[in-house]
């Protein structure tokens, strides 16, 4: 009798707030371009609300015509002032390390500009197999969907609603803007108080994995 093979472990991560805590460099960034441009900016009330696309934040602050420019300062501003603050939050690290230690890969799909995300990986020491950044919702659907992902890690709504769209199982961690109930009321097939408990729920999770291969062999 034929075995039905396994398809091969990719775990898709969300970066801001769910592997790294990118509120004091991403406040410092906006305090500063605040400054330099003159136009008052809630910085404190910015970092409560990370996830979807910077376009978006920025059109709270500065008119339309502005915002193509003021986009293009703060990614470059992004570089001065926010990696040295920013640190992995509980259990990133062996959060991706788990996933290898299955024979898996790593796949960060994030709202970030990608040339910053893979700085704020390198800053971290974080390594991912792939990497796609601009993206949002449905369109971080669509990456994982391209990377064979069958789990995505994230902490916003936006994210849940990436990972029903790829067909992946959805996983929260309530470390960003969101409670665990919100998080399962969007449709999150598990939620996680934060990445510590990841490592233990990806065990039972290839071993779930193993069993149904095993069954319909």
């Amino acid at each position: 009798m034929s075995s039905t093979p396994v398809v091969p472990l990719t775990v898709g991560f969300d970066l801001d707030m769910t592997l790294l805590d990118t509120r004091p460099g991403i406040r410092a960034t906006y305090v500063a371009l605040s400054a330099e441009t003159g136009t008052h900016i809630d910085a404190d009330l910015v970092v409560t609300r990370l996830g979807p696309p910077l376009l978006e934040e920025l059109a709270n602050w500065f008119p339309a015509e502005r915002l193509p420019a003021v986009v293009t300062r703060y990614r470059e501003l992004y570089r001065e002032h926010a990696f040295a603050p920013t640190v992995p939050l509980p259990g990133a690290h062996a959060a991706v390390e788990a996933v290898r230690a299955h024979g898996g890969r790593v796949a960060v799909i994030t709202g970030k500009y990608e040339p910053n995300a893979r700085l704020h990986l390198e800053h971290a020491g974080l390594r991912a197999d792939a990497l796609a950044g601009d993206l949002w919702a449905e369109t971080k659907g669509e990456a994982l969907r391209e990377q064979g992902a069958g789990v995505y890690v994230g902490d916003h709504l936006g994210d849940i609603v990436g990972a029903r769209h790829a067909g992946a199982v959805a996983v929260g961690v309530a470390t960003g803007p969101y409670g665990a109930d919100e998080l399962l009321a969007a449709g999150a097939d598990v939620v996680l108080a934060d990445l510590t408990g990841f490592p233990a729920w990806l065990a039972g999770y290839v071993g779930s994995r193993a069993d149904r291969v095993s069954d319909a062999s």
